[in-house]
């Protein structure tokens, strides 16, 4: 399969974080993974390949060597949520002769991208089934919600630095007046349950437009959600493709880093600690022997990174312009929003040169503050070498991005090669990477 298009199939069947680890755990599955349950006994044996789930929107999957040895754990880490309108409980309002729903802004989205197209919604529900609280996933898959621009003639400065308001000016119509009451409705008959068993949703709006390959070289793929569904794509996909009975591969998809990951499922939260502690009991480790291993671990924080602008060389700094189709972006910041040093930015290099993959520096300019990633957050709960990475793209945090059809391979055949290795402290600040 080519890579692009299964990258846009992964996106297209991921509308959702929840749908994103269904797509992910279903091709674990497919791959002969076993789904473990945070709340049983785990049974791991030599060979086994388990995956592990958190509010169905974080996924931690993992091989065990045939030897049972954990020298390390060598840890591939994305996440899984994009900036959103999230859907508010009762959404449902009258205005103007409109139904329009209630949202609210899920992380720092670029707004103006959201105008005059079709949305629809996806996420999960929670419903009452005999006594039983039971979550059901949702994707409504159809042209059903739209936010309208006001027109120029109404507004002659929207082309001057216009500002949006989400409480006014993001709200999406549903329909007429007369429709009103029936979105709950609609939901009752996706779950197949009555509008009385719905006792609470996390519904996400997303845009309906798919997502494309283009160029005159066909060059460059845009979709939704790139950020960061290519890098949790090319990291599934390496991670599959990888063999390792020296240290223990680990991939970790978190929900939530676009609101700061600090949930019971994001990066900030116990789950990486939790299920690496519970997996080095279950083979018999000591808390010491653990705490070696995590010595000798290493993390990959994959969240994609700003390609130079077109339009806008200005806004890079003059020495660091990553390109898309250039290769993997190796992210620094002094105030440590990335959690790249030097040590683990030489070792990332090093295996990148090893496999013959490029790679380009990525930093701010120095008067301009920087986003931050999942990296130096997960951190704080699993202490370890970690490097943060990306793949250049365009228009991040609009519901539509662009990024180079090179890069996905790129970063695959990386992740290969590091879920397939292994590192060791020969002494203090001293590294041997074995691939």
């Amino acid at each position: 399969m080519n890579i692009n298009t299964g990258l846009l199939s992964f996106i297209a069947s991921s509308p959702s974080a929840f749908h994103t680890v269904k797509t992910v755990t279903d091709t674990l599955t497919a791959h002969g993974y076993t789904e473990l349950l945070e709340a049983d006994a785990w049974e791991l044996v030599p060979g086994g390949k388990y995956y592990v789930t958190r509010n169905l929107s974080s996924v931690i999957a993992f091989t065990i060597p045939q030897s049972q040895s954990v020298n390390g754990f060598m840890i591939g880490a994305a996440h899984t949520d994009s900036p959103s309108f999230k859907i508010k409980e009762y959404a449902e309002s009258e205005s103007a002769g409109y139904t329009r729903i209630n949202v609210e802004r899920y992380g720092g989205m670029l707004c103006a991208s959201w105008f005059d197209r079709p949305l629809s919604a996806a996420g999960k529900v929670t419903v009452l089934e005999d006594n039983r609280v039971c979550s059901r996933l949702v994707d409504l898959d159809r042209d059903l919600f739209l936010i309208p621009s006001v027109a120029i003639h109404m507004n002659r400065k929207a082309n001057d630095g216009a500002t949006y308001n989400p409480a006014s000016d993001m709200q999406p119509i549903l329909g007429s007046s007369a429709v009103k009451g029936n979105f709950r409705k609609l939901l009752a008959e996706v779950v197949n349950t009555s509008e009385d068993a719905i006792l609470g949703s996390d519904l996400f709006l997303y845009p309906r437009d798919h997502g494309t390959v283009w160029g005159i070289e066909n060059e460059f793929v845009s979709a939704p959600r790139l950020d960061d569904l290519q890098c949790a794509f090319s990291l599934l996909q390496g991670f599959l493709a990888a063999n390792n009975d020296t240290a223990l591969p680990v991939l970790f998809l978190a929900d939530n880093e676009e609101v700061g990951s600090t949930t019971k499922q994001g990066a900030a939260s116990t789950f990486l600690s939790d299920v690496l502690t519970r997996l080095s009991d279950t083979l018999g480790l000591s808390a010491s022997d653990y705490r070696r291993a995590i010595a000798r671990s290493f993390m990959v924080s994959a969240d994609n990174a700003h390609a130079v602008h077109p339009n806008h060389a200005e806004l890079a700094d003059p020495q660091h312009r990553p390109r898309m189709n250039g290769g993997i972006v190796i992210k620094h910041n002094a105030a440590q929003r990335y959690t790249t040093d030097a040590v683990s930015s030489a070792v990332f290099t090093a295996l990148c040169r090893k496999a013959e993959i490029p790679v380009q520096h990525y930093t701010n300019r120095a008067d301009m503050a920087g986003g931050s990633t999942l990296g130096n957050i997960a951190n704080t709960q699993v202490s370890l070498n970690t490097v943060d990475i990306g793949l250049p793209q365009l228009a991040m945090h609009s519901c539509y991005e662009t990024a180079g059809v090179k890069d996905t391979a790129y970063l695959i055949d990386a992740m290969k090669a590091f879920f397939s290795s292994s590192l060791n402290e020969r002494e203090a600040g001293t590294y041997e990477l074995k691939l």
